[in-house]
């Protein structure tokens, strides 16, 4: 925010004094703080534009930029830079805008309102969502609230795979527990079954339901209704963890749907007319080679059956044609090798495949006192995304998630996340924001308001650390855009925490209500006012509490 003021500052002067400036130049923080809070190499990147030494040039723009009331100081320096050194007034202008803005504070039109498809968490219909759903729902959730408050029109979608071998063994699985509750011995469990106790609740919520009626029809109506009545119970299932987990998805999209609407034949359809398929071995394939994969690729196998791959495609061919303008799949690590053949089908039919971006985040380990935990359905260990929440709440559980690169592995631990101190860097962010609504009850309660502060007395706030945190502030809107552009969450876990940071090393060393000096706490409570708001837009947007009192 501060580095756009100052360029258009630059491009101002230079009008003025008819200097040619292309945009090709860079605003930055130097690495020394006497260097300036800021500083340019225009000067550089434009002399020979304009005939004259980069030095030369600085001088000639450092001398308009001086004139401006938002510098204290301008300064050029050796081979040409120009450092700027910004006026308390302009960090007290800033603040007054921060306080104006309220929840709105970082909100921007940055995004033009294109459309864009976020697609995560995704898991198979066959159980409850784990905690690698949990990190991506958390990572996606997050970049969608961000996306939306800069200005995108974002969408979330959750894809169900409702069809195919894998929901066929959940109904026999589901029938064979179904099985025992009527005194049959089914021997020892097939190891392809799904062997999870969600299974054997889903046959007892059945045989409830049911009771023995579905013995007396035939074995494959009584799958086909095993098969949906599981469907059904499971995708109520993950909705309600979801719910827990804050978060909601704007639609729902169906393989099976995708199936009987004909999507997967209408794309079969493109890659043909397009000349990009061919029959060998009894086999529909794809030339996906000629696109970049490393070998073609089968689509109908000799049996007449689609592969895994055909529905995808098909998946995919919908988000092109819904009009998306950023279409984002967030994947595990373990789909790397099959992004070059979805993006060779997406060029062959025709579209753009710059539109489409992968995300991968990499594996979860789960440490508890030290140890690592062991990642299986039968460990008795946490691994569902509900047991995860139930231990360590829906805010750490977000906030560990959220606070790593998705490139990273995550060392999740649970002792650290079920701390309520300061070593839990969720629970250090939301003190903070307690801290403040604490220190502004006292301040009412001693009769400090800020109901007839002069904006004016800001001037008292001109300690290194106050300005410190007015810089952070007004750094927030930008952070924003960064984290929306580079699809990186962690950005704002990393603001946050040094945000909160800043607010609690501040208050062990000022006092900030004081009832014998009022317009210097004014001051101060209008300060750490501006710093509770954007802790709470910054909490909100990671789908994590701002509690008032802890």
């Amino acid at each position: 925010m501060i580095k756009e003021k100052i360029r258009k500052d630059i491009f101002n002067v230079a009008k003025q004094l008819d200097i040619h400036c292309n945009d090709q130049f860079m605003v930055e923080v130097p690495n020394l703080k006497t260097h300036g809070d800021f500083s340019s190499n225009v000067a550089m990147v434009n002399s020979r534009l304009n005939k004259l030494k980069p030095m030369e040039l600085a001088e000639k723009l450092a001398d308009g930029l001086k004139k401006k009331k938002d510098y204290r100081k301008v300064e050029v320096a050796k081979p040409g830079f120009i450092n700027f050194f910004l006026a308390n007034s302009f960090y007290h202008k800033m603040l007054v805008n921060i306080v104006n803005a309220g929840d709105t504070y970082g909100s921007s039109d940055y995004g033009k309102k294109r459309k864009v498809l976020l697609e995560f968490v995704s898991a198979n219909p066959t159980g409850p969502l784990n905690v690698v759903s949990a990190r991506a729902a958390a990572y996606g959730d997050t970049l969608f609230r961000v996306m939306t408050f800069v200005g995108f029109h974002a969408f979330r979608e959750f894809y169900i795979n409702d069809a195919g071998n894998q929901v066929d063994i959940l109904a026999e699985s589901v029938e064979l527990r179904y099985r025992e509750l009527h005194g049959e011995r089914v021997g020892e469990f097939p190891p392809e079954a799904y062997h999870g106790e969600y299974v054997r609740d889903l046959a007892v919520r059945l045989n409830a339901q049911e009771g023995s009626k579905l013995f007396h029809i035939s074995e494959k109506d009584r799958l086909e209704k095993m098969k949906l009545f599981a469907l059904e119970e499971i995708h109520k299932m993950q909705l309600e963890s979801l719910k827990r987990f804050d978060v909601t998805f704007e639609n729902w999209m169906s393989e099976k749907k995708l199936r009987q609407e004909g999507i997967l034949e209408e794309a079969l359809s493109y890659l043909a007319e397009a000349k990009c398929t061919y029959e060998s071995d009894d086999a529909v394939w794809f030339s996906s080679s000629k696109f970049g994969d490393e070998k073609d690729r089968v689509l109908i196998k000799s049996d007449g059956n689609p592969t895994y791959f055909v529905p995808d495609i098909a998946y995919h061919l919908t988000k092109f044609q819904r009009g998306f303008d950023i279409i984002i799949d967030v994947l595990g690590p373990d789909h790397h090798g099959y992004v070059p053949r979805l993006k060779a089908a997406i060029q062959a039919l025709g579209h753009d495949v710059n539109k489409l971006e992968i995300v991968y985040l990499q594996h979860i380990n789960l440490f508890e006192q030290g140890q690592q935990v062991k990642m299986s359905k039968r460990a008795g260990k946490i691994i569902t995304m509900d047991e995860l929440i139930s231990e360590v709440g829906k805010d750490a559980a977000r906030y560990f998630f959220i606070d790593r690169k998705p490139s990273s592995h995550l060392n999740f631990d649970l002792e650290l996340a079920k701390k309520k101190s300061n070593e839990n860097p969720v629970y250090y962010c939301q003190y903070a924001h307690a801290r403040i609504a604490s220190i502004l009850k006292k301040a009412k309660n001693d009769k400090i308001t800020l109901k007839k502060f002069d904006i004016k007395n800001l001037k008292k706030l001109d300690k290194p650390d106050e300005l410190s945190i007015i810089k952070h502030l007004i750094d927030f809107p930008g952070v924003l855009i960064l984290l929306a552009d580079n699809r990186e969450p962690h950005r704002l876990a990393s603001y946050t925490y040094e945000l909160a940071g800043m607010l609690h090393k501040y208050y062990a060393v000022h006092q900030i209500s004081d009832p014998d000096n009022l317009e210097l706490s004014q001051s101060r409570l209008f300060l750490i006012t501006a710093i509770q708001n954007v802790l709470a837009i910054s909490l909100h947007l990671m789908g994590i509490s701002a509690p008032k009192k802890m």
